[in-house]
Parts: structure tokens; sequence; C-alpha cells
């Protein structure tokens, strides 16, 4: 343990023992006697333990000691305490040849000088690795000690500056050292310059031999009397080959006030002897000329072995399994540490070496090594026991039950004194490549050890002690619960009669409150859960301890942490009863859950008792069945959906009712909650005690680590399933997998799509939002949301709707195949993965034209609605043409599951569904996104490789034309930028310039060396333009509603066609009948009017009871309000009922009152709360509703005719199949996918060709882009009382056209140019829309279609609308009208006379219209005024995106024309 005594031991050069500048002295320099010590450090000091005489003056007393006098004085400085001291050790046992720890008499001083002289010998093995032999010998009687090595001898020389002998210099003089040179890393124990000579000093005889090879000299020299006398060196030749060093020394035991050398003494001498063993590599110690049979520092510390056994036991097995526990791991972590851990018995205990020093009390090094391996442990202890919650354990009691051994060497360390007892020098210093990191290897050996027993132990103890300072106990009253409405008797003998309800929030609390008023106070107490129970299972002690919700349930109940409660002992509760009262939906049932996993896991044996546990059911809905008489209202409560649903289909078609949904606890009002408990029986049920597997299944359903049998118990969820109403007690088990699943479920539905529609719920809530507004027109984001929200049962934010909303419209490359909405508006970009959006206050959207091609509205009457709370909502599911889910691809995270589909193109769709409908084969396909100019590659089953595009364009230059497909612009630019370096990373790109259109470009420069450099690399992957695509996780419920994993896409698309195959055989036998019950009832309405008119039958003056007997006299079919025979009378009131019915009808005028039925619904009426029985009067309305203009010959011909209609529609429809139906329809699809894709083409060739879409100034362009998609409109006018239609325009323009001309009269021409004035060019311009421009030549130059039949068409069938505006030319205050198409024109006439349909003109002119302000969602344009003024028409800045009726060209033809008035 000396830092300095290296000092005679060289490796050969001189150099190691030249003075430094350092020196502190050089007295010896001028000196030329052979003195140890010149001036006063020679006058001899007889003791430094002599008394002196009092001093007389100030001169004496202070005095100036020698060097050598001041270590005599004052020892304990240099080599610690001189005298005899009691201390526990680890000392060497002879008889058993093992280390034992225990309580010795030793002289610490007398050690030290011991040791001194061993470091330098291992030192030497630093200096020269040569070095084989190590020998020590300890002759106690005759008081002599020997070190010897055969290392490399010092040099035997004299000192060129010192004037005497280098092994003089350096075992004579003090402040002598070769480790002065700090510049210089070394790794020897040396370092002050006192070492040796602190021996020389504390000896009565210290003798030198060394032979030095180099000068073939063997040198000699002795020194006594503590250094004081010096013989002259004694120098001879060297006659062998071996070099060594000898230090034999006396000790002056007077010194030490000791006699010899004890027993004591010599078992830690012995034992520092052994340290070398382990800390000196390569190298035979021998003691007293007995070889050691150590060897390594492995072997070293298994010397401790048995007493690190016999003072930490392993623990005793509490399972009754006996553990092999390793009692010492070691690890070499390189050259420099070697260090090795044991269990020690609850402190910390250490034996460390630093350069072969024996640091006993540690210092930074075993700081150092401890601090990692406790982290190390306390983190994979805390993954491995209890998930992801840290241990409640401080670093201080793990490091008391650890028993570290270090070997290391540091360069030039640093320690608190000469005794070197404790290493100082800072991590940072330590030196070396590579400093000890306590790896992953050492770690896992480390948990072999019983350490982690006594680890889980004490932070069991700990967590404990934490938890038990919030225990409850039996007292009269709980002091700081505001919230806690206590029972009377709790707390008293009688506590154990005593209920507590716990209730979810404070809302519900008021309601059990008001039900305390029937069952009392004495035995009921009510307190609020304020939202969820913490999940106890995995959280730590500290979450639990700091908890407020879980101390309050202690203090209340007055439970008690870890207490086993039996039946008996419950009586120490002060509630001897738990009550849970939630809602009735999903989030109720994770309360309870929650309140069931918290008592299992913290109170074990609560559950065990019967009754314990008791839930609190309200109804889920109430109906109100208004009686007919004086009867009054009759209330019925249902307690299941299933329940309520088989009444409303059997005994409430009898009766005239309204129903009530009853969400939350907080509907009911404090009047029903008295209702509930005064039938306790029937609201309240038990949990059954625990039995079998139901803590299996509570830790299924909470426990981190089970996620993978989560997700098999997700799997096997059925939808439909629920706990049965009827039992009273519920099993745990059962709660769990029939009800609780259900909230564990309600992640995964809101996160994962159906494999029908591909929709998740959200979003097919806005698309039913959308049907049911019957969205023609373009409405705000912002109010479609508020629409969707209050129509469909939305229960989430609101800005989730908006996203879900924008999602559904985005259609920039990687989004949407298929954008089901149009994105009117900024819907973000490709820049930023379309999370750059405007806010919704400022977008537009409506439904695309393809939509409807793809969910047919056909289909909607035969889809299964979901009832959300008083409302009809969404279906279940779409059932588009082709499956969605593979259109527009899917990414979801649910619990446990998520989802990632990748979209393919519905051309291979389409032929895949048709390959299947001929019996043949599927063919494999490939990902596709809409727009997207990347190369996909397989590489693998269920993977692809997906590529951008980059080419050299010239020597430095590349051109990155494509990204990977979900890789965004802007990462890929923050990736290039990262590129120019910065002040840690190296530049490789020169310079990158941006030319992004609709299309991505990057030209990006690299200097020659980067150039070949990324050619080298690849392209692709230098600029990070690949990526992969990975089919392993497409996820989706069937179509049964269960989650389910498909391993093939193909899967997918058989599970999605015999579903829509079987749903159109639906349709076709839904419109069969329709078509059937359409026809019956033309065919009876025929025969009525036919006997009115032949007059076979009168209905004047007639009673109703009279008219129905004559009616079904004649056996005229009775049809419900729907549209449907009724075959039976049963289903019908009849007699007083049917009258009294009729009567309330008339009462409260609501003859008109439908039934809840889907059908309404879809027709966009308001839905009605009350269902209405039908009657034997409402079966025959279809005939005696009819007006008196229907009992005409005209009527009973038109009937007629329609007869044949429905008959020849019938006919035809027979005679498809539903793959005839579906075909049809794909046909449908696919020329509406192409008209779309081409819209989509045209619309970025436009923006990629800088094409404008809006004019700066209010005149019209001379040409128009070409690649415009979205054609400008004119719009048409409802409602407009002084205004023309747009057909004025018209017949001006088509006067080439024959068609047109033929219906219109030269005066309205001339009236129409009149309103221009002849050098208006931009009056000639915007005429242009309606098809035909005033010459050949500007059709050519303005328009972009060429197919001007179809606006022929659209004006032929308009001619009575045209005659009626003919006449209002003269109007002062005429305006024409702008109308829409919703479609291009070059679509087919069919198309167009479909939309004419929507088209509406209105001819009534005489009111003055008041001016209103424009606004997007309506169809009208511009606003009039009766005074004379200018009227603008199509301006640019409100009509631009509105997409409604006749079309305009596509360029910048938003131009305005001024009429004057």
């Amino acid at each position: 343990m000396s830092e300095s005594e290296s000092d005679y031991f060289t490796d050969g050069s001189e150099d190691d023992f030249v003075p430094t500048s350092k020196k502190s002295t050089k007295k010896n320099a001028s000196s030329k006697l052979k003195q140890p010590l010149g001036d006063a450090t020679n006058s001899t000091v007889s003791s430094s333990r002599s008394s002196t005489p009092k001093p007389t003056n100030a001169s004496e007393t202070y005095q100036k000691l020698s060097q050598l006098e001041h270590i005599l004085k004052r020892p304990d400085t240099y080599i610690g305490s001189v005298e005899k001291t009691k201390t526990e050790m680890w000392c060497f046992d002879a008889e058993t040849e093992s280390m034992v720890f225990k309580e010795v008499t030793i002289v610490p001083g007398l050690y030290k000088i011991f040791d001194e002289i061993l470091v330098n010998a291992a030192d030497n093995k630093i200096r020269d690795p040569s070095m084989k032999n190590i020998r020590v010998k300890i002759d106690a009687e005759n008081n002599i000690i020997e070190v010897m090595n055969d290392g490399k001898g010092i040099p035997i020389e004299m000192h060129t500056k010192e004037n005497m002998y280098i092994p003089e210099l350096i075992f004579g003089n003090l402040l002598t050292s070769s480790n002065y040179d700090d510049d210089q890393k070394k790794v020897t124990g040396g370092r002050n310059g006192f070492g040796a000579k602190l021996c020389n000093i504390f000896s009565t005889q210290f003798e030198v031999e060394t032979a030095d090879l180099n000068m073939g000299k063997l040198y000699k020299q002795s020194w006594t009397n503590n250094m004081s006398n010096v013989s002259k060196p004694k120098i001879t030749t060297l006659r062998t080959k071996k070099e060594y060093t000898k230090i034999t020394f006396r000790p002056d035991l007077s010194k030490f006030d000791m006699d010899c050398l004890d027993n004591d003494l010599l078992s830690v001498l012995r034992r520092r002897v052994y340290d070398l063993c382990g800390t000196v590599k390569n190298c035979n110690i021998y003691l007293n000329d007995k070889r050691l049979n150590i060897s390594s520092f492995k072997g070293y510390v298994e010397m401790y072995v048995k007493a690190i056994k016999e003072r930490s036991p392993e623990p005793e097995p509490q399972d009754g399994t006996i553990k092999n526990f390793t009692t010492i791991v070691h690890e070499v972590f390189n050259d420099r540490w070697e260090v090795a851990f044991a269990v020690s018995d609850g402190s910390f205990n250490q034996v460390s070496f630093v350069n072969s020093i024996a640091t006993t009390s540690g210092g930074t090094h075993v700081k150092y090594v401890s601090d990692q391996i406790i982290n190390k442990l306390v983190e994979t202890l805390s993954k491995k026991e209890k998930g992801k919650k840290k241990l409640m354990i401080k670093p201080q009691e793990v490091r008391d039950n650890m028993f570290l051994f270090i070997n290391c060497l540091i360069e030039n360390p640093a320690f608190t004194s000469q005794t070197k007892e404790q290493l100082t020098t800072k991590v940072s210093q330590f030196g070396g490549k590579d400093k000890f990191v306590a790896n992953d290897n050492l770690i896992n050996r480390i948990l072999k050890t019983s350490i982690v027993d006594k680890i889980r132990a004490i932070a069991n103890a700990n967590e404990d002690k934490a938890l038990q300072k919030a225990d409850g106990s039996r007292k009269l009253r709980i002091k700081g619960q505001v919230n806690l409405v206590d029972a009377n008797k709790a707390g008293t003998k009688d506590g154990h009669n005593c209920t507590l309800i716990l209730t979810e929030g404070l809302s519900a609390m008021n309601l059990a409150v008001a039900g305390l008023s029937v069952v009392g106070r004495d035995y009921y107490g009510c307190f609020p859960l304020r939202g969820k129970l913490l999940n106890v299972r995995e959280a730590s002690a500290d979450q639990i301890s700091k908890n407020a919700e879980i101390n309050s349930l202690k203090q209340i109940i007055g439970l008690q942490h870890k207490k086993v409660y039996t039946a008996e002992n419950i009586k120490s509760l002060r509630y001897g009863h738990i009550m849970i009262m939630t809602d009735q939906d999903q989030d109720g049932s994770h309360i309870k859950g929650l309140i069931i996993n918290f008592l299992e896991t913290s109170f074990p044996g609560l559950l065990d008792i019967p009754g314990f546990l008791l839930e609190f059911i309200t109804p889920i809905v109430k109906v109100t069945v208004k009686a007919r008489g004086a009867g009054g209202k009759r209330v019925i409560p249902f307690y299941t959906m299933p329940e309520f649903e088989h009444w409303r289909d059997t005994e409430g078609k009898q009766c005239r009712w309204t129903q009530k949904y009853y969400k939350g606890l907080g509907t009911s009002t404090p009047m029903e909650a008295r209702e509930y408990f005064t039938a306790l029986d029937r609201h309240l049920k038990r949990f059954h005690a625990l039995q079998g597997e139901d803590k299996d299944y509570i830790d299924l359903a909470f426990l981190k680590k089970k996620a993978d049998e989560r997700k098999e118990w997700l799997q096997g969820f059925l939808p439909g399933t629920h706990l049965d109403p009827e039992i009273t007690e519920i099993p745990i088990s059962d709660f769990i997998n029939k009800e609780l699943i259900l909230f564990s479920m309600s992640d995964n539905v809101r996160s994962i799509p159906s494999v029908l529609d591909g929709f998740k719920p959200g979003q097919r809530k806005v698309l039913y939002g959308c049907f049911k507004k019957k969205l023609r027109s373009e409405i705000k984001v912002a109010q479609l949301a508020g629409y969707v929200s209050e129509n469909t049962g939305y229960h989430h934010g609101e800005q989730s709707l908006v996203q879900t909303i924008i999602g559904l419209a985005q259609n920039f490359v990687g989004s949407n195949n298929i954008n089901v909405l149009k994105p009117n508006g900024s819907f973000g970009s490709r820049a930023a993965g379309g999370k750059d959006f405007s806010a919704a206050r400022y977008i537009f959207t409506e439904l695309s034209e393809i939509t409807r091609k793809i969910f047919n509205p056909l289909d909607d009457p035969l889809y299964t609605y979901v009832q959300d709370d008083e409302q009809t909502v969404e279906p279940e599911w779409y059932l588009p043409v082709l499956p969605m889910i593979l259109v527009n691809g899917a990414e979801g995270i649910g619990t446990g599951w998520s989802t990632n589909i990748p979209s393919y193109n519905p051309k291979d769709l389409v032929t895949n569904i048709r390959r299947l409908m001929n019996g043949e084969e599927l063919q494999e396909m490939t990902p596709w996104y809409k727009g997207w100019g990347g190369d996909l590659e397989p590489m693998g089953p269920q993977k692809f490789k997906v590529s951008g595009r980059i080419e050299q364009i010239d020597l430095n230059t590349v051109e990155i034309t494509e990204i990977p497909v979900k890789t965004w612009t802007n990462n890929v630019k923050e990736f290039l930028l990262s590129g120019f370096g910065n002040e840690k990373t190296q530049p490789w790109i020169k310079d990158m310039e941006e030319h992004h259109t609709t299309s991505i470009r990057f030209v990006v420069k690299l200097t020659d060396a980067e150039m070949q450099k990324s050619l080298r690399i690849g392209l692709l992957e230098r600029f990070k333009l690949v990526s992969s695509l990975s089919l392993a996780n497409m996820v989706a419920f069937d179509p049964m509603g269960r989650i389910k994993k498909y391993n093939d896409v193909l899967e997918i698309i058989k599970d999605f066609y015999y579903v829509r195959l079987e749903y159109y055989q639906k349709r076709k036998d839904y419109m069969t009948d329709n078509l059937q019950n359409q026809l019956l009832m033309l065919s009876e309405q025929a025969r009525f009017i036919k006997m009115i008119i032949e007059k076979q039958l009168s209905v004047a003056n007639k009673k109703k009871k009279q008219l129905v007997a004559l009616l079904e006299e004649h056996n005229f079919t009775k049809f419900s309000k729907d549209g449907k025979p009724i075959k039976s009378s049963e289903e019908l009131l009849t007699g007083d009922d049917a009258d009294e019915e009729e009567e309330t009808q008339e009462q409260e005028g609501d003859e008109d009152v439908g039934n809840t039925s889907v059908a309404n619904i879809q027709e966009g009426e308001p839905e009605q709360a009350a269902h209405v029985p039908e009657t034997i009067y409402s079966s025959y309305d279809y005939l005696l509703g009819m007006a008196i203009w229907s009992l005409t010959y005209e009527r009973f011909m038109r009937i007629m005719q329609q007869r044949d209609q429905k008959e020849a529609e019938l006919n035809a429809l027979l005679s498809k199949s539903a793959k005839d139906l579906w075909n049809q329809d794909l046909d449908e699809f696919l020329a509406e996918f192409d008209k779309f894709l081409l819209r989509d083409e045209q619309e970025r060739e436009s923006l990629a060709s800088n094409g404008k879409k809006k004019s700066t100034k209010r005149r019209a362009k001379a040409t128009a882009t070409k690649d415009q998609p979205n054609n400008k409109k004119v719009k048409v006018e409802p409602k407009e009382k002084k205004s023309i239609s747009a057909k004025p325009v018209v017949k001006k323009e088509a006067s080439n056209e024959p068609q047109a001309s033929s219906s219109s009269k030269p005066k309205e021409k001339d009236d129409i140019l009149s309103f221009f004035s002849s050098s208006s060019s931009s009056a000639k311009k915007t005429t242009k829309p309606s098809g035909r421009a005033t010459s050949n030549k500007e059709i050519e130059t303005i328009t972009l279609f060429s197919d001007d039949d179809d606006d022929e068409d659209i004006f032929n069938l308009n001619l009575s609308s045209s005659t009626k505006v003919k006449k209002e030319t003269k109007s002062r205050s005429a305006t024409p009208a702008a109308e829409k198409s919703k479609k291009p024109k070059s679509s087919g006439k069919q198309s167009i006379l479909d939309e004419l349909e929507d088209l509406e003109i209105l001819g009534n002119f005489d009111k003055p219209e008041p001016k209103e302000r424009r606004t997007r969602e309506t169809a009208s344009t511009t606003k009039r005024n009766t005074k004379k003024k200018p009227v603008i028409i199509d301006s640019d800045d409100e009509d631009e995106d509105e997409e409604d009726d006749i079309v305009m060209s596509d360029g910048d033809d938003d131009d305005d024309f001024i009429v004057d008035e």
C-alpha cells in the first residue's frame, strides 16, 4: 500500500531513478558525506516519545524538526497508529488455510511498513513482466522479515546530481522515487517517495541487496538505528545471470510497544502475502519457502467462501424447494479490472486492491463498481419481478448485502493518506481503454445468488411498512373525509352488518343518498370514487401509498394491509359489505373489475367471504306504456338490451310506448332512486365468493405480463356475449368473461376496422351522417362534425371527429386510394403526412361522386343499425361493392392488438372478385398507392421492399423524384439538411434544391468523394430511400365481429366475398318483395278507383267502421305504414282499442307519426320517440288517404301504367342473379373509378404545370388549362323570386345549335344581348359555360370538353322551364342563375339526366326576395335588389368550389360579368 515504493525497481533505464524537478529538497546533493540525511536530518533523535522539558521562551516553544525527526515524532501521519489496536480484519487461518474475519489486536503502523515493502515487490512485476517469483520470509522468533523478487534489479550506478549510488538514494533518503513524473501514466503502487524509507526508519536494521545484470554488479548496503547510520555499499561482481532485489529488515518493536511478532499480527501479515497471490498475475508467491497454491484472483476469492457461508447462511426455503445459490460470482472484465461478488451478512464488505495496494477502506473504485451493480440489479429485478415498476429499496439497502472483491490497476492513483487505505482518484482519471461496466452476463449470474431473495424481502418489508401507514381500524368516526356519508352503526359492534356503497362519482352519490331515505342511514354509508381506481396489481408501493382513494377506502372500511380476513375476524372492520354502484356501461364494468382486483390483491380472504361484495344495478332502458282510457301510464324497466329488444318485438307491437335510455346513474331522478332502494331484491346482486379459476381470471385481466393470454381471450370474444340478468349471485369468472371483456373490447372496436367496410366506428359514423344529411353540396368540416356528433351518438372529443373527417377526405400520395369525401380546402399534404391541415372552420367537404357507387343506397335497408340511447345510428358495418379495407388500407393500435394493412389497386380487387364469382384461382396482388411512382419488390413471404426513385444527372448531382410511400417529404428534407453537417458531424452534401409540384423533386449536389462513396453504397441506401412493407400484422374484425388475424390478403377478399354475395341475394329478395308490394298496392288502388268510378263502391257519408267493413268485404289488402301487406289482423288494433288510438292520434295531431323504422331514418325524416301501434284504420290509409283528384279516370290509367312498369322492373330483377347485380355494380364502379383517376391525374398535371385555378383580376382568361379537374359550374338558384334561370344565356349561346334554337325565340336572344355592351369581352366569355359559345373558334380556345351533346340534352329537357324564363327576361332585376353539375362534362347523357333530378328551378318571379348573404352551403349565387345596379354573377371569391349543377369550362372561368339593369 505504498505510493512511493516502486522506488527501487526499474525497467533498466537509469532515467527511472533520476530525481525530478519536483524534488522537495536537494540537501544531499551538497553533502559529500555518505550519511543518509544531511544537515539537521542527521541529528539523532533518541525517541519520539522522550519527554521534553517545559519551554522557557518563545524560541523553545516553536521548533523545527527534520523530516526524520518528524516521522519518528508523529508516525501516525505516515504509517498510521503505532499503538495496539483492536479491530476486525480478515486474517489467514493456517489450520484451515482459509480466510477468517475476526477481531485481532495489532499495531497498524507495523502492518503498514511490511505492506510498503510488499507493494514495492509487486510494483516490480509491472515494470518487469518477466518477473516470476516473490519470496517472503517472516522469522517471528528472530524478528526478521525478508522480501525478495526476481525481477529487474536496481541500477547500480552513481546518481549524477546526488553523487551517491541509486540504491542508497532510494532506500536511504526520503522523498526519492521514480514515480514523480505525472505525465507518465503508471499503474504502480508507489507515489510519494516515502514507502521503503518509512520501513527503514522504523527498523533497527534494514538491508538492501540487488543484482544489476546491465552493470554486472551485486550491491549490498545496510542501515541501522532507524536509518540514522548507514554502512558503505558493498559492490561485487555479479557471478550469475539472475537479477533480483532483496530487502531484509528488523522492525523496531520498541517503537510499536511490542516485544515480539505475535500471532494476531502474523495472521494479518500472512493474509497480506496471500493478497499478492490474487493481485500479482503470473507470479509464484512463496511464504517461508513454501509456494502458495493460489495463482489467480478467482482462487484467492474462493478462500473467503467458507467464511462467507458461515457469516451469511442461505435463507431457509419457504416452499420446501432447496435452491442451489451461487456463493461467488467472478468476472474478468479486462486486464485492468477483475471483480467478484458475494452476498454479505447485512453489512457491506469489500476486499479491494489498487495496483496491489489493499484499500481496506474502499474508495472511488469500490463505489464505482458497487453503484453500477446495484442500479442494474434493481432495474433488472424490477422488470422481472414487478413489471416495470421500481422496487421500493434504497441503494444502501442493497449495498449492505453485498460483498465485493475488486482487483484493479489505476493510473497514478491518489489516496487519502500515506496509509493508502482509501482511493480518492476520480473515475474519469482511472485510465485504461475501457473502465469496468456491469454487463448483463455479470448481472444474470449475480441474480443466481441469494441477493435476489434478500432484495425482495427488503423491498417487500419497505412496501408493507409504507402501506401500513394508511391502515384503518374499527374506530367510531372517520376524520377528514368530507365526501363520506357514514353509516351510523359503522365502527360499532354492529359494523359488520353495515354496507358501504361505492359510487362512480359525486353525482351518482347523490342518487345513492336519495335512496338512503328508504333503507335508513344506520346500516348504509356512501362514498364516491373519483374516476377509476388504481390497478394495484402492478403498481409500486409508492404509487399505492400515495393514492388518496385507496388510503380513504382503507380508513373508511378499516382494512389493514396484508391481513388475512375470515368470516370471524371480519367483525374488526367498520363495514361488513361493499356495494358497487356504477353506470351500466363499459366503464362501469371496468370500475367494478378494478375494485375486485384491489380487494383480491391487497386483502387476502376478503373475497372468500360470501356476500362481502355486492353490486347495485339500475335499468338501462325504461319504457313508458300509454294505457288507453283512464288507465294512465305504466313504466317497465329493462336491465339488459336483449331483454328490451325481446319485449319490443313481442308485446311492444300491441301498444303505444316511448323509451328512455339510462346511460349513466345521473339520468335517474331522486324519486327513481327511492324506487330502486324500495325494491332492493331486484337491484342488488351478490358476487360469488372466489372459486376455482377466479384468481387466474383476475390476473388475466389486470396483469401486464399476461398480454399474450389476453390477446387470445379477446380473440375468443363473441359479439352479443353478456351476463345473464336473472342470476342473483355472479361468479367472478363470469363477470370477467362476460362483462369486463366488453370494456377491453371497446378500445379494439375503436382502433381496428371491420373487414367488410374497412371502417372504424368513427369513420362509419361520418359516412352515415353524410348519407343521412343527404349531403349534395359542400359543407364546412366543423359543421359536419357537429351534425355527425349530434346524429350518430359520437361519444368522444370533437377534435378526433374532425380528424376522422379530414382523414376520409385526404387524397395526397400515401393517404387514400379512394377518398370518399372531397377535400375542398387545405386537408393536409404529403409534406407532413396530412398533419398540416387547416382548421375545421376554414375547410369544406362533400361526398365524392364515386362514394355512392361504392356504397349502393339499395343496400341501406338491409343493414343492422346500432341503437345508441334513443337514436338509431350507423349500421354495424356497410357493405361496399369491393373490400374498401384493401382499397385504402388500415392502421390502428388497440388493447393487445394492432393492425397494419396496405392499400391495393381497386381494379386488381375487382378482377379477383370476378375470379371468385367464376370459381377461378385468385391472383396474387401487390400493394398499390394512387399517384406513387416508386418501386415495390417482394423480399420474402409477406414482405415488400419499398424504394423511392433517385438518379445521377451529372457527375456530382443526383435527383430524387420519388420517396418511399408513407415516408413524408419533410422527413426526407430533414435528413438531407442534416447532410450539411454541424459542429459535430462532417458535411457530405454540398447543396440541395427543392423543385416540388404535385410530385417530388430534390436536386442534391455532392462532392466528388461523396459521390463516389454514395455510388459504392448505393444511392437509394445512402439517401435512405428504402423502407419495408410488412403483411404480417393484418388484423380486422371478421364478419362475425371477432378479432381475426389474416395471414393473406386473399383471405380478406374471401371473407368479404361470401358476405357481400349473400347480401346481393338479400338485396334482390328485398327489392323483389318491395316491388311485389308496390305492385299489389297499385293494383288495389286501381281496383279501388275503378270501383269508385263505376259506382260499385261509395265511400261518402259513411262511418270509419263501415268503410273498413266495406273494404274488408271486397277483400282489399291491408298495408302497414312502411308499405308491407298485413297478412294477419292479429297484428292490428281493432274495435274499441283502434277507436281509442285513432282518437288519441287525432287529439295529438300526429296522424302522420311513423314507426322508428330504418326506412324513415334513411329518408332523413326526424326520428319519433314514441312507438305508435298499427290500427285497422291506418292499414287502409293507402286507399282512404288518397286525394279526391286521384279518383279520376286519368289517375286510374296512370296507375295502370305504373303497375305495368313495376311489373316489368320486377321481371327484369327476377331474371338477374345476385352475381349479375354485383357485376352491374362493379361495372358502374369501374366507370366512375376511371373518371375519378382522370380527375385526379388532371389535377396533379394542372398543378405541376403551374396552372392557376383562380383569376386575380375580375375578367375572364382567354385560355383554360386542360388539367383543371374541378370544373367551374354555374349554380342554380332555388326559390329565387326575381331572377331568370340560366336558360336565356343558353339560348344566346346555342344560337348555332339546331336543337337549342328550335325552342328559343329571336326576341329572347335580343333581350339577352341587350343586357351586354358590345365591347364587353367578358360577357361573351361568360356565356360560354353552358355549352356553346358564340363561335366555334371561341369554344376551342376556352373549353376543355368537346362533348356538346350533353349540353343540348340539358337544354332540350328543360324547354318548359325555358319558356317560363322567356317571359321574365323583361324583368328589370333579372340575373342569370348559376348552375353546377355534380359530374364533369365527360360523363354520359344518362348521368346528366340523373343530375337533372337535383336541379330546382322555380318560375315564380312575382315577389321580390330580400337580399341575403350567400353561403357556400346553399346553391344560390347572387341575390338581387330592386334598385338599378350591376349584378355580379359567379364571383370568384364565393363560388369557386361549388359543384352543384351545370358545367362551365374548367379554366379560369370564375370571372364575373356585369349586367346593367
